[in-house]
């Protein structure tokens, strides 16, 4: 269990299609309470979170659990009056300046699809999902393995297996250095990274379809680093 202080409050963005949110964003709650974040909050408004998020005096840790785009594909179209989603303009300053002045953002899993008819959105997560190119297996049995980079986030994991969807050939920025991987298709696909941008910090992890992926124990531990390490808790985290 993590123990630290003066972590801001968090704020879940949760919602969308074919996953189990409210269950993976309950989960995610619990892994950010046993880390020591005084306050965790879940909502499905994400116009009105990042249209209203505090600069000053303690921007919240943003955790985007969440899969939710224009939805324009006809095989989505019973689900758009619910779940499609093109962020206000208000909206998306919102986050760019949260982010860009110093705030933290820990995007889960589905994240990468979301927005996209919002370029900006790659620049600041670092990857986005292209409909003519992207893709995954079918959700199964995947093998990660852990770079031996030395960022704490990943420090004396060991690789491991687990049930989930391996996204690749995503739009990936320059500067994304993968901190974990799956093969499949032929090529190795990084499933999480870290990235400052602006005064901010962004950390991305690929997996997390469901529950049981968020209780396998190596990616429990690399979820919690990953918020840590958005939140600016160095001296939380593996030296």
């Amino acid at each position: 269990m993590c123990q630290h202080r003066e972590l801001p409050p968090v704020v879940i963005a949760s919602g969308g299609i074919v996953h189990d949110f409210p269950a993976s964003s309950a989960e995610l709650a619990a892994i950010l309470t046993e880390c020591g974040f005084p306050h965790v909050t879940v909502t499905e408004d994400v116009d009105g979170l990042f249209a209203d998020l505090p600069i000053d005096p303690e921007p919240p840790l943003v955790v985007l659990n969440m899969l939710r785009f224009r939805m324009e594909l006809e095989r989505y179209a019973h689900l758009r009056e619910q779940w499609a989603l093109s962020l206000r303009t208000d909206a998306k300053a919102g986050l760019a300046e949260h982010i860009r002045s110093g705030g933290g953002l820990l995007a889960m899993h589905g994240a990468a699809i979301c927005f996209d008819d919002w370029p900006e959105w790659k620049d600041l997560l670092g990857g986005q999902w292209l409909w003519d190119r992207s893709c995954h297996p079918p959700f199964g049995p995947i093998s990660v393995t852990v770079s031996t980079n030395a960022s704490p986030i990943v420090a004396g994991v060991s690789d491991f297996d687990l049930n989930d969807e391996a996204y690749g050939f995503l739009d990936l920025a320059d500067d994304v250095e993968g901190l974990a991987f799956s093969t499949h298709s032929g090529s190795s696909h990084p499933l999480l990274w870290t990235r400052h941008v602006g005064r901010g910090r962004v950390a991305y992890d690929a997996l997390g379809h469901d529950v049981a992926s968020l209780r396998v124990p190596e990616h429990r531990t690399i979820v919690s680093r990953a918020a840590l390490w958005a939140a600016g808790a160095d001296s939380s985290l593996p030296s």
